[in-house]
């Protein structure tokens, strides 16, 4: 028996945090800020909205601001049937633009509920 082999995770809850798992390791990799900035994005968001964090995440162009977007818009793809690929800022934008508004609401729950486990995942690399 290979005790090295990953099990594929099974619940939703799983998934987010092998997800979150490998982007808080990549985040921190990048900037010590990052944590910092995890801690503070459900804030942001629930403040300002999914799309204005996005943008101001833009704006910055700072490693971990670009970092922390991308983790949100591969996380948000992913849920939303894509293949967890990066779409970037500009194509993520435009699909926010033209979501309904409960799709919308999605993809901010989602968005918070990633962020709940790389918060403390980054806090403990």
């Amino acid at each position: 028996m290979n005790t090295n082999a990953k099990p594929a995770p099974v619940t939703l809850e799983q998934q987010r945090a092998q997800f979150a798992w490998d982007c808080a390791k990549e985040g921190t990799a990048v900037s010590d800020e990052y944590r910092n900035l995890a801690k503070a994005a459900p804030a942001l968001i629930m403040n300002n909205g999914l799309m204005q964090t996005l943008a101001f995440y833009q704006d910055k162009g700072k490693p971990q601001h670009i970092a922390l977007a991308g983790h949100l818009r591969r996380w948000i793809m992913k849920r939303a049937g894509g293949n967890g690929q990066d779409p970037g800022f500009q194509p993520m934008m435009e699909v926010l633009l033209r979501a309904q508004p409960d799709q919308y609401r999605r993809a901010t729950d989602e968005a918070l509920l990633i962020l709940r486990w790389i918060r403390q995942f980054a806090a403990t690399l």
